[in-house]
């Protein structure tokens, strides 16, 4: 299946975040991020989105990757269209209609070379994800806004684009 079109969106009353996967032939699968997925999947996405790209991966100076990565999640989002609205027409849901509560990850790379993640729920069937560049970045953009939205006191952030911690203020004291 080819993907068509993602969404992730907070849903405050689950206080999860629902993924829709729409794929070219009319089919949607639905899954329920929880928070504790979320802090599991994020930094392995961060770790696709270093390995993925070769400019990253053979930078010795870690500085210099950060600021590699934040280039190119800036030029890969910059190629997705996130203005188009998700399709809400009827697809079939091979998976079930009600939403897929997701508890494992696994990454890896396809024989391409290119990055995979996997997500399934505990048990039964789940969505594996062959990305490139420009999903990758994606999702982790869709991420960000989804936690964004929700009341998780998590701030997903790549390491590129991290700020600089402010120095830490001298204590005064005063003598009277």
């Amino acid at each position: 299946m080819r993907l068509h079109q993602l969404k992730i969106d907070f849903a405050a009353e689950q206080d999860r975040l629902l993924m829709l996967i729409a794929a070219s032939e009319k089919v949607e699968v639905r899954m329920w991020l929880t928070r504790r997925f979320v802090k599991l999947l994020w930094p392995l996405l961060v770790k696709l989105a270093e390995e993925a790209s070769p400019r990253i991966r053979t930078q010795p100076n870690p500085e210099a990757r950060k600021a590699l990565l934040n280039i190119e999640h800036e030029q890969a989002v910059s190629k997705a269209n996130f203005a188009k609205p998700y399709d809400d027409s009827v697809r079939a849901t091979p998976l079930g209609a009600e939403p897929l509560l997701l508890a494992r990850i696994q990454t890896g790379h396809d024989p391409n070379g290119h990055p995979v993640v996997a997500m399934h729920p505990a048990e039964g069937q789940g969505v594996t994800l062959t990305l490139d560049p420009v999903l990758l970045h994606s999702i982790c953009r869709l991420l960000q806004a989804a936690v964004k939205k929700s009341d998780w006191d998590m701030d997903l952030k790549l390491p590129g684009v991290e700020p600089q911690e402010a120095p830490p203020e001298r204590s005064r004291r005063t003598i009277n």
